[in-house]
């Protein structure tokens, strides 16, 4: 999911003088950065262009004292990758490798290695990561198939479209179930595929690229799904946060969610990635000028389309925090049905897996019955405050 601004290296004096007793390190990853958008999960504003990799000093000095050895000035010299999670929250982490930094048409690509394994970086903001990628896909994809096999007596999803998801793992997951008969992902960014495939193979995209029932369209999801007559039994949204200004955030509007109703099937199921969500949520994300959150706003605005909205929530480490999701579909029984699957049974739920996906429950790495009453059980105060907040179209966020 997801989410922006560049890797970029600091104290250029400082590391020409590190290469001298770094030789085996390539230093040809010192990149410019060009990116103004500060995004911090959510509808805002980078408040300040912040360095995303910067270079440790052990002293003010840039003369460097052999006498310690190499692997002391090593361990002075180490690189580490910083990024805004919020507005006064940074996460900093050693940054061990960096298998790839390019530039596509639309944004800056970053894959490299940190505390959380392979990490592609999209704009300087994690996408995904080889830790806790699988919890981030699995929470997206198999509570809103399942709820379709559960909302039509049986009968698995066959056609399936997915928004965004270029590093592939969304469709991973969706072409678990042997159901499934088509699968569609259209997503802006080619280059975001070609890096994935070709860095992230962890993430199984070559798997899905060589499976008959995938379709990659390379396109504009927004235009693309406006001009479809095609009917899917579940649309995913797996695309950037709706940053002011920026492309995805198209995809948050009620009018891309009413044109939505009209590509699903009967009781077919429509699920976006949401944002943060953290459990108690942070003193900016009250309502006024510097509401940053986006939870709240995507669950009402569905509400104004689809008779049953259900959000709920993943703990994703190396996102900082919980993570947000909005389920939403139209169904004859309404609420009473959504209430029914929120509290569906563990026993329940994990027949589900066993039946509909390849591997059962043993394949999935976090997704079971158990952990579903968990996702939609939302605590106290985050239910409250995300239901009390304000539709994405009838409020506007500037600074």
């Amino acid at each position: 999911m997801l989410r922006g601004y560049n890797i970029v290296a600091v104290n250029i004096r400082t590391v020409v003088a590190a290469v001298a007793i770094l030789a085996p390190i390539t230093c040809a990853f010192l990149l410019k950065h060009n990116s103004a958008n500060y995004h911090s999960t959510c509808v805002t504003k980078r408040v300040r262009q912040e360095t995303a990799i910067e270079k440790i000093e052990s002293s003010s000095s840039s003369s460097i004292n052999m006498a310690g050895g190499i692997d002391e000035q090593r361990a002075k010299a180490g690189f580490v990758f910083r990024e805004d999670t919020a507005p006064g929250l940074i996460m900093e982490m050693a940054l061990n490798k960096i298998y790839e930094s390019t530039q596509s048409e639309f944004q800056q690509i970053d894959v490299i290695d940190t505390y959380f394994g392979k990490t592609l970086v999209t704009d300087g903001k994690t996408q995904s990561t080889q830790f806790d990628e699988f919890a981030y896909h699995e929470s997206l994809v198999h509570p809103a198939l399942l709820n379709f096999v559960h909302n039509n007596n049986g009968s698995g999803p066959k056609t399936v479209l997915i928004g965004g998801g270029g590093e592939l793992a969304t469709a991973r997951e969706v072409l678990r179930y042997t159901s499934v008969e088509k699968c569609i992902m259209v997503d802006l960014d080619e280059k975001v595929v070609e890096v994935s495939l070709e860095h992230l193979e962890e993430w199984g995209g070559r798997e899905v690229m060589d499976d008959p029932r995938f379709e990659l369209v390379v396109g504009d999801a927004y235009a693309w799904i406006l001009e479809c007559k095609t009917k899917f039994d579940c649309v995913i949204m797996d695309i950037s946060d709706p940053i002011e200004a920026g492309p995805g955030i198209m995809l948050y509007t009620k009018e891309l969610y009413e044109h939505c109703v009209t590509v699903l099937s009967p009781n077919g199921v429509f699920v976006t990635q949401a944002g943060c969500a953290d459990a108690v949520p942070q003193p900016h994300a009250s309502d006024g000028e510097t509401d940053t959150t986006c939870f709240g706003p995507i669950r009402n605005t569905l509400d104004e389309v689809f008779s049953c909205v259900l959000p709920y929530t993943m703990n994703i480490p190396s996102f900082g925090g919980d993570w947000g999701y909005v389920m939403a579909y139209n169904n004859s029984s309404g609420s009473s049905n959504a209430e029914e699957w929120r509290t569906m049974s563990p026993e329940t739920i994990d027949k589900l897996i066993e039946k509909y996906i390849i591997g059962g429950e043993a394949s999935c790495k976090m997704y079971d019955g158990t952990t579903h009453q968990r996702m939609y059980h939302l605590t106290k105060r985050k239910l409250s405050h995300e239901s009390n907040r304000c539709p994405c179209e009838f409020r506007v966020v500037k600074y």
